[in-house]
C-alpha cells in the first residue's frame, strides 16, 4: 500500500484529473458538469473521479437527486508542505554553494575589496 502523498501525486500525474481538480477549486460540480469539456464517456470521467477519490482529493455527497463532487483542499496542503520543505532545503544548499564559490573567488582575487565582493562590482 502506498502512502497518501504518493497516491495524490500519482492521481495528479494525469492532465485530465489535474484539470478536474482545477475546476473543482472554483465550485463543486456533478459528474455531468465535470465531463462536459472532455471528449470522453461518463464512465471514463467516473474512473478519473475514483482515482481522485482514492487519493483523498475529492469526495462525493448526495443533495436530493444531485451527487456533487467536492474538492478536499486540505489534501493539497499535504503536497504544498512536502514541496515547500524540499524547496527550502534546495535553496539552503544553493546558498551554501554560493558561499563556497564566493570564498574561492576571494582566494583567487585578494585585491578585491569587501564592498566590491558584496555588490558584485570590480574595483
Amino acid at each position: 500500500m502506498t502512502d497518501q502523498l504518493s497516491r495524490v501525486f500519482s492521481a495528479l500525474a494525469d492532465p485530465t484529473r489535474r484539470d478536474m481538480v482545477a475546476r473543482l477549486t472554483e465550485a463543486d460540480h456533478t459528474v455531468n458538469d465535470l465531463a462536459a469539456p472532455y471528449d470522453v464517456s461518463l464512465q471514463a470521467v467516473s474512473k478519473h473521479l475514483k482515482v481522485l477519490e482514492d487519493a483523498g482529493l475529492v469526495t462525493r455527497t448526495r443533495e436530493a437527486q444531485r451527487r456533487p463532487v467536492h474538492l478536499e483542499a486540505e489534501v493539497l496542503d499535504l503536497m504544498t508542505k512536502w514541496i515547500e520543505r524540499h524547496r527550502r532545503r534546495a535553496e539552503e544548499r544553493y546558498a551554501r554553494l554560493d558561499t563556497v564559490l564566493a570564498r574561492m573567488q576571494d582566494d583567487e582575487d585578494p585585491d578585491r575589496s569587501t564592498d566590491d565582493r558584496q555588490t558584485g562590482t570590480a574595483s
